[in-house]
Order: structure tokens, then sequence, then C-alpha cells
């Protein structure tokens, strides 16, 4: 097990919202001990601030068993996250096991922040939407009134359920598809636990979420059932075996773009307005209707309410699938991996990682290297990476990963500040693969002919400067001023979709 799961806590000390008949969900099958109580202000109606919780209750709710949220691995799953070169790693993400008491569940989410206060965002959505989704699963499961309906929400909020049963269709929606009942129920509770996190966000006095949100992709697997619920522009890639036995990739969210026909038609719809810059014109944003701010590049997200009255949705995107013996893993990353690496190639490095707990760690090496062969005037993005195995390990892996286990800093376990320069923090540890012949000229580096292998054998001591370029961001707040004299040029800057 990875340094990071979490040791074993009596109790969270926390009072917790109850669904109808106050029971609790959180207990050891093998004694009977509660492993603890959700956490404080979860419902809206404990802690600081009707939603904060104290530090204290967020401690103990990080030493709950088989809850990761810093870099680590169990046997199922690995997790890797790693500051960008834009400042505060604003990315969050987790891994429940045994999700809701169930043996058979696993809980994951990767979670991207943005705007000033975007870290607090995706933390504070980490910590919380899983405790919300548990309660109200757990209630719809046993057939209770929820907290949500139990006067949490006012009767505005819930007549707005049909609108998130509208949204929460997916896109890419079978028409013909049967789906089991479990999923049916865990739809209702995902509609309604989105809808109860962002209200306690809005609520939230901790946090200025106005212009400062985040995104979600999470998974819930239970058994051979897979439920994924999405908002944003985060992404989550199966990676199965075709006919053939080849290994493909097959993308199991749809980026939630303000550029997608029916994103942008619900904007517009809302008087918001999208359109891309002339300098990235392939970026579609989100912008008031009368103020060219904030520039948000996704159609939906936790947060940002000062978008929530012009088209900005925090509704997520729910989809289902049956798993099967050829599905062999999950990855669930940010867009600072999607924007450098195709869906093929990020399949490819988790299978080839030397063992499964340095899986997650293999791709988000892979993407920062990626970034500087891409993207080499740019700023690096901050990448978290959450791998699921779907499939027990092998014998052949279990010795791999028993003579890859070295010697984890404690004090991995107990922080989760960002490393200051994760470019400069190089260590003998690092995992790359094989090593291409360098080419001489450090300029080199920069032309369209080097190969995405050549960018990863780069040793991490050699400094880029042209890292020290503009920086692409997911939220502008303010569009750059021209000057005078440019006036001619101003009816091209920017480009309408």
């Amino acid at each position: 097990m990875g340094s990071c799961l979490s040791s074993h806590t009596d109790s969270l000390g926390c009072s917790s919202p109850t669904a109808g008949n106050g029971s609790r969900w959180w207990r050891r099958k093998s004694d009977g001990v509660v492993r603890g109580r959700v956490w404080a202000g979860v419902g809206g109606g404990g802690g600081r601030g009707g939603g904060g919780g104290g530090v204290a209750g967020e401690d103990e709710l990080h030493r709950v068993p088989g809850r990761m949220f810093v870099n680590g691995s169990s046997e199922v799953a690995c997790l890797f996250t790693q500051q960008g070169r834009k400042g505060t790693n604003q990315d969050a993400m987790l891994v429940w096991e045994n999700f809701t008491s169930k043996s058979d569940t696993v809980f994951c989410g990767v979670f991207d922040g943005h705007g000033p206060y975007g870290h607090m965002v995706a933390r504070k959505v980490r910590d919380c939407l899983p405790l919300k989704l548990g309660i109200q699963w757990s209630a719809n499961m046993t057939d209770l009134n929820s907290p949500y309906q139990n006067g949490s929400m006012n009767s505005e909020e819930t007549a707005s359920i049909s609108m998130e049963e509208e949204w929460g269709e997916p896109l890419d929606a079978d028409e013909n598809g049967k789906h089991p009942e479990m999923f049916l129920k865990l739809k209702q509770s995902m509609l309604k636990t989105f809808k109860w996190m962002d209200k306690e966000l809005k609520l939230n006095p901790a946090i200025d979420c106005f212009c400062s949100g985040s995104t979600a992709v999470t998974l819930i697997k239970q058994g051979q059932d897979l439920v994924i619920g999405n908002v944003g522009d985060s992404r989550a890639v199966l990676g199965t075996r075709d006919e053939d036995n080849s290994l493909v990739a097959v993308q199991l969210t749809v980026d939630l773009k303000p550029n997608l026909p029916r994103e942008a038609a619900r904007i517009q719809q809302c008087k918001g307005r999208v359109f891309a810059l002339q300098d990235e014109p392939e970026v579609a944003r989100v912008w008031l209707p009368n103020n060219d701010s904030p520039g948000l590049a996704m159609a939906r997200a936790f947060g940002d309410f000062c978008l929530k009255d012009f088209g900005l949705i925090s509704v997520p995107d729910i989809s289902y699938r049956h798993l099967t013996e050829k599905d062999e893993f999950v990855v669930l990353a940010t867009d600072g991996v999607w924007d450098v690496l195709s869906n093929k190639e990020v399949v490819d490095i988790v299978t080839s990682a030397p063992s499964r707990s340095t899986a997650a760690r293999a791709l988000v090496d892979c993407a920062v290297r990626a970034w500087r062969l891409k993207y080499p005037t740019s700023k690096s993005d901050d990448c978290a990476v959450v791998c699921l195995f779907l499939n027990p390990p092998t014998v052949s892996s279990q010795a791999v990963e028993t003579l890859s286990e070295t010697p984890k800093d404690p004090a991995e376990t107990v922080t989760e500040e960002p490393v200051s320069d994760p470019l400069q923090s190089h260590d003998d540890n690092e995992i790359v693969p094989a090593m291409e012949p360098r080419a001489e000229k450090l300029e080199e580096r920069c032309q369209s002919t080097r190969s995405l292998a050549e960018c990863i054998s780069t040793k991490e001591e050699e400094e880029w400067s042209a890292l020290e370029g503009v920086t692409r961001v997911n939220s502008l707040l303010n569009l750059p001023r021209f000057l005078s004299s440019d006036k001619n040029s101003l009816g091209s800057w920017r480009k309408w979709l």
C-alpha cells in the first residue's frame, strides 16, 4: 500500500447530516466499530460558515482508511500530481476504496481548479463531494428521503431537477441502451449532489468563488458497473483490448468546452458570449454579456458564480459502462495531460510503466516533457492523474512491484504543499522511457522534427529559457489592453464562434 493511505481513526468527531433514520454509512464489518462520521458541515448544518468544517475535521477526514489524496498507490490504483509553472498547484485528486463501506465499490476523481482561489475550490470539492454523494446514494438505495430533500434545498432549487436531468443526459447517449437499477439511482444521486455541492460553495464565506472554480471528473466502480460524472474539461479514458487483443483507448467522457454546439447554444440563450482570442483561436471562452471577462475555457464548472446566470452550469454529464474482462484500466486526468498527450499515448504509457504503482507518475513525467516539445513558449500546466486498474495484478506484476518499492519520505503523507519547482526536483527514481540520442544543440529542442521520445529523454537539469514565456490559463478574468495606435487592428483581435 502506498504511503499516502490514511491510517485508521475510530471517529472523525464531527456531526453529520442524517438520512431518514439517521444511520451512518462508514462501519467496519468485522467488529462494528464506526470508522468515522461524515465531516462536519457536509450538509450545511455544521462547521463554520454553514459548510466549512474546521482544520481538525479535515485532518481526521484525511486519515480515513482506504482514502488516498496525495501521491501514492494501492493494489488497485495509483495517483500522482505535479505542479506546473503557473504558480500554486490547483489540481486535486482522490481514490476512495470501500466507498460507502461496500467492499466492491471504489470512488475516484480529479479536480482542476482555476481562478485566484481555484486551488481552494478544487480541494473543497475533493473533500466534500464524495461525502455528499455517499449520503445521497445511500438514501436513494434505501428509498429514504435524503438531506437534499429534507430542507437543505428550497423549492426553487428542487424545481430545477428537471433541468439537471435534461443536461445530465450524456452527450453521446445510446437511446437503446439498457442500464441497471444501480445506475439509475446513482445518476439521480449525482445530479442532486453536484447541485448541492455548488450551493455550498456559493454560501461558503471562506472561499471566494465568484471568479474561481473547478472541474470534476468522478468515477464510481461497483463490481462490473462503471458510472462517470463529468463537469468541465478533465477527461476519463479506458484502456481495453479489441478483437485482435490490441490495446486501444476508449474516451469515456466529453470535454465540455464552450464551442460544443449544445453548450454554446445554452450559453448564448442565457445572454452569455462565446468567442476565442486571436492569439489562441483554438480556445473558445465564455464571457459576460457586457464585459470582456472572465474568459472561462469550459462550459460547466463548480463555482464561477459570475457566469452562473449566463449559461455556465454545474450539472454533470453522466454516463455508464458495463465492464468486461477485456477492460484493463481507467485513467482520470486533468487537461494538463490531455493538452499534450493523445488518448492512445496515455494508454501506451500506462501499459509500459515499470509497475502499477508507478503508472501515474510515469504519465505525469511524460506530460511534463511533452509540454516542452509542443508548447515551448508556454508555461506547463499542473498535471494530476489517477489510474484505476480493473483486474487483479498478475504474479509477474506483483514481483515487479516488490522489486520497485523504495523507501518514501514520511513527510509525503502529511503534506500536500506543491513542489516549488518540479522540473528542478529530479531524483534518481524518476521514470523515463528508453533513452534516445539527445540533440547536441539546445535550440534544436524547439524544432517540430523532434519526436516525443526525444523530448522525454531530455535531462531535467537542463533549463529552458522558453519556459519563461506566456501562460495558457483557463480563466483570463480580463482581456489585455491595446494601445491607441492599434485601433486599426481591433476588429481582428477576436474570432467569433
